[in-house]
Parts: C-alpha cells; sequence; structure tokens
C-alpha cells in the first residue's frame, strides 16, 4: 500500500512538471514572433511550437525545412511519440520511394492514424499491397472502364456541372466553387467506382453527409498527426473532440458503402447489369463479379475498404486541384488568356465565339492548360504531405539515420517551394516550365514533382484526374469568367487534404449569348 501510494505520488509529480513544461513552452513560443528552429523543450520535445502554429501547419512546415536546409529532425514527446524525419530531398525521396523501396513500408503507424481506410490500397503493404495494386490496376485500364470514364466524365460536366454554373451565372449569386467541384468528384467518383449517381452537383445544392463525414475524417486524421497518442487515447476514452467526429464518420461512410454494395448485389442478381456491358462498367460491378481473384477474397470487408480508399482518392484530390487552378488563373491573367487562345486553336474559326463542350481528344492536346494543371499540383498538391516507417536501421543519402519507430515525412507542400529544387522562381505560378523547346509536356522526374507518387506506388489515376480537370478547366475559362470575390480570404486548411480553408467564393458570367 504504501508502495502504491508512493508510486501515484511520484506518477502525480511527474504530470505536474510535465504540464508546467508544456505551459511555459507554450507561453515563450506564443510570444516569440521571429521565424527560427523550433525549441526542443524538456519531455515536450517541439509540441509547443505546433501548437502554436495549428491555424498555419503548412506555412509553419515551409519555413522549418528551409530554415535547415532541406532536411529536420522533429523532437515527440520523450515519452510516447516517434520522433520524425522531415525532408525534401529529392535524393533522400528517390532513395525511399524506389532504390530502397522494401525498405520503407507504410508501416505501423501509418495504418494506426488512417485506420478509417480498412486494409485498402493506401495502407496496405507487401504482398496484400501487391495483389491490390495488380487488380485495380488491370481495372482501371481495361478499356471497358476507360470507355465508362469518358462518357461518364462528359455527362457528368454537360449535364451536372453546367446547368449549375448557368444557374449561378444568370441569377449573378456568389458561389463556392470549391464546393462546386467537390460536389461533381463526390459524383463522378461515386458514378465510376459504384455505378450509382448521388446527384449532389444540383442547383439545389443538397447536403452531403458522405462528403461531411470525409471532410471530418480527414480533419481528424490531420491533428492525429500532431496531438500525442495520449491525448488521442483521453478524447476516445471519454467520447469528446475530433477522435469523436471521426468516429462518427466512419458510422456515416461505413453505412453509406453498405448501402451502395447492397444495391450493387441486388443489380447483380437481378442481372440488370453485367461485366460485357458495351458501354463498360463501375469498378464495384467489376470487383464483385470476381469473388475471388489474384488472391483477393472481394468479400464485404475488402470491398468497403476499397471504396472508400478510391473515394478519398477521387472526391478530395481532383478537387482540390481544381479550386488551387481556378485561383492562380484568377491571379495570372496572362495565363487565363493563353488558355482561352489554345483552346480556339483546337475550333472551327466559324465556331469560336460560341458556347461548346470539349471532347477527350481535344483535351489531350492541349499543352499549356496541361502545363498550368502541373504548376498548380506542384505549389499546391491536393496530398500535401506524406511518410514512411524503416523495417531496418539504415542511412540515407543526405547523412541522416532512420530507423525502426521513427518516422521518415517528406512534405509535398514544401518541395514546390524550394529554390534549390525548383530555381529562384520556384514562387511564380508559370505553366511554361512544363513546356519544352520542342512545345511538348516536359517530364519532371517523380521524385522532384511528387503530386503523383513516385516508384511502385505511382498513382494509378493520374489518368483519371487529367481527364477530369481538363474537361472542367475547358468548359469553364471556354464559356464563362471566373470573378474570386474581392478580399476573399485564400489559405490552405489544416487537413491531409490541401482544401482551401474558407472555399472559393466567385462570381460567374457567361461569355457567350
Amino acid at each position: 500500500m504504501v508502495a502504491s501510494g508512493t508510486l501515484s505520488m511520484a506518477s502525480l509529480g511527474l504530470l505536474e512538471i510535465f504540464l508546467a513544461v508544456a505551459a511555459l513552452a507554450i507561453f515563450f513560443c506564443f510570444g516569440n514572433k521571429k521565424k527560427r528552429l523550433p525549441t526542443n523543450w524538456p519531455l515536450v520535445g517541439m509540441l509547443p511550437d505546433s501548437i502554436r502554429n495549428l491555424h498555419r501547419p503548412y506555412e509553419r512546415i515551409a519555413e522549418v525545412i528551409q530554415l535547415s536546409g532541406g532536411s529536420f529532425i522533429y523532437k515527440s514527446l520523450w515519452f510516447c511519440s516517434p520522433n520524425i524525419l522531415n525532408t525534401v530531398d529529392p535524393a533522400n525521396i528517390h532513395y525511399i520511394m524506389s532504390s530502397n523501396f522494401s525498405n520503407f513500408p507504410k508501416g505501423s503507424m501509418f495504418s494506426r492514424i488512417f485506420d478509417i481506410l480498412g486494409d485498402g490500397i493506401f495502407n496496405a503493404d507487401s504482398h496484400e499491397w501487391k495483389s491490390q495494386r495488380k487488380l485495380a490496376h488491370s481495372l482501371i485500364n481495361h478499356q471497358q472502364f476507360q470507355r465508362f470514364l469518358v462518357k461518364s466524365s462528359w455527362n457528368k460536366v454537360e449535364k451536372g456541372l453546367i446547368p449549375v454554373l448557368e444557374h449561378v451565372a444568370k441569377q449573378g449569386s456568389v458561389v463556392d466553387l470549391q464546393d462546386v467541384f467537390q460536389r461533381f468528384t463526390f459524383d463522378i467518383t461515386s458514378v465510376l467506382v459504384t455505378g450509382f449517381d448521388p446527384g449532389c452537383l444540383s442547383i439545389e445544392f443538397p447536403r452531403v453527409e458522405f462528403s461531411e463525414a470525409m471532410d471530418d475524417a480527414e480533419e481528424a486524421i490531420f491533428y492525429r498527426h500532431i496531438w500525442p497518442e495520449l491525448f488521442l487515447k483521453l478524447q476516445r476514452w471519454l467520447g469528446f473532440g475530433r477522435e469523436q467526429k471521426l468516429k462518427e464518420a466512419r458510422r456515416t461512410l461505413d453505412r453509406t458503402v453498405a448501402e451502395y454494395i447492397s444495391r450493387k448485389r441486388e443489380e447483380l442478381s437481378k442481372k440488370t447489369i453485367t461485366v460485357e456491358d458495351e458501354d463498360g462498367v463501375d469498378l464495384l460491378t467489376s470487383y464483385m463479379s470476381h469473388p475471388e481473384i489474384l488472391g483477393l477474397k472481394t468479400d464485404d470487408k475488402f470491398l468497403r475498404d476499397t471504396i472508400v480508399n478510391f473515394f478519398l482518392a477521387g472526391r478530395d484530390t481532383t478537387s482540390s486541384a481544381l479550386t488551387w487552378f481556378f485561383w492562380l488563373v484568377s491571379q495570372n491573367p496572362q495565363v487565363e488568356s493563353r488558355i482561352r487562345e489554345e483552346l480556339k486553336a483546337f475550333i472551327p474559326a466559324e465556331e469560336r465565339e460560341n458556347w461548346r463542350l470539349f471532347s477527350t481528344q481535344e483535351l489531350s492536346n492541349l499543352v499549356y492548360l496541361h502545363g498550368a494543371l502541373c504548376e498548380t499540383l506542384r505549389l499546391y498538391p491536393p496530398v500535401p504531405f506524406q511518410h514512411k516507417e524503416p523495417l531496418e536501421s539504415d542511412v540515407l543519402p543526405t547523412g541522416h539515420p532512420v530507423g525502426p519507430n521513427m518516422m521518415v515525412l517528406f512534405s509535398v507542400y514544401v518541395m514546390g517551394r524550394m529554390a534549390s529544387i525548383w530555381g529562384p522562381d520556384c514562387l511564380e505560378f508559370k505553366p511554361e516550365r512544363w513546356i519544352s523547346e520542342s512545345g511538348k509536356i516536359k517530364h519532371e522526374p517523380s521524385y522532384k514533382f511528387l503530386a503523383f507518387n513516385a516508384g511502385p506506388r505511382t498513382c494509378l489515376g493520374k489518368g483519371v484526374a487529367f481527364t477530369q480537370m481538363k474537361a472542367v478547366a475547358a468548359a469553364i475559362i471556354h464559356n464563362y469568367q471566373v470573378q474570386v470575390v474581392e478580399g476573399h480570404p485564400v489559405t490552405p486548411s489544416s487537413s491531409i487534404i490541401l482544401h482551401m480553408k474558407h472555399g472559393l467564393k466567385a462570381r460567374l458570367s457567361r461569355k457567350w449569348v
């Protein structure tokens, strides 16, 4: 009893010391306005600096990495969190993502942080990941799905996006383009993945519970990278904060996806749809038509995880890129003019002053538009950071030692702002940097331009994303004038997806009668 009481008193005393140090450190950090590297405080590590900059996390990461020359070790709480090596050095990234890929899986920490994704392709490692990727690659690149992609994307632009834009232009009202793009990508992702169109992109702007749940989950996952595990466990235990919102979000995602699977199973049982459909089929139909393939059992758990992973990839990344693209174009009218001229070059002279949409073939030839989208992804990558966990101790090309139970994080957002990588004009929006002297798209190595990942885990949906982004960008720029509301605040949100914190408020006017 005495020993137990002594231990309790000791624990209480240690907690009091910890809180006192944390309070002092946070007070110091909030009072210090200079740009400097974070202080490594006793017990609390560099957490106070993270707390101080919660409202501007990506800007702060950029400052720290630039001050440190490209790589920086973030010291976590001494008793419960792993240290993090932040690096943007292309040599390190090439080594991790390609040269020594097998020693740098996503790891157990990644799976815990992103547990809402289950055992889907983003969390999977080793043989499980290889099998999932091989299957997804074969389905996405199959001619049937490609036909389905082209047809569905065109239909959603013509019958979903355009009616909303026409309504907004006619009313002369302010619209949140980020919301419009999220509705567009949610609808088209749902069609491509499940075959069902939820019809969220309409002039009524209905509430989208699934999308709200995704936003809540992405924000909560972001804060899991900052707050100590003990604090997160306390939230889960007491049922409050972002961990509670994440729990509720998961319920919504699980319920919605279960409904999709049930409806698809009913369709297949009635044979109202088959994988031989000449117009192509959605991915869920293809998965469910093979109860077991490539050693994967496509049961409800597998289907649930696969659908949620595809929704994260399809809905959020493309809508984020489109939002930042239109903001950058609005700030650079000369870029907008060049895109318009490029679009007109593919239109017969007598039709250049008329309202029209563009075919997939026409879009594939738009070099300057492609460069402008790449430039957007360089400066505002939808997935602003990613991380790995070494299996065995290793030394990176920069000389930094890494090992198990350590996180290696690279900030894609910061990479686009490094003069050492992109030159002294790295902060400028210049689509021309993506065009060669011969007038073709210039290839940049993936370990330098990481928007679509690199190495064996290179994004399978890159072609799908460009098809959709070009279709939307061309339709809006040729047919409408976009004017961002004067004084509208533009800043990244605190999320694992680089959304705009306040959306993108704008007015649209029709260019052609």
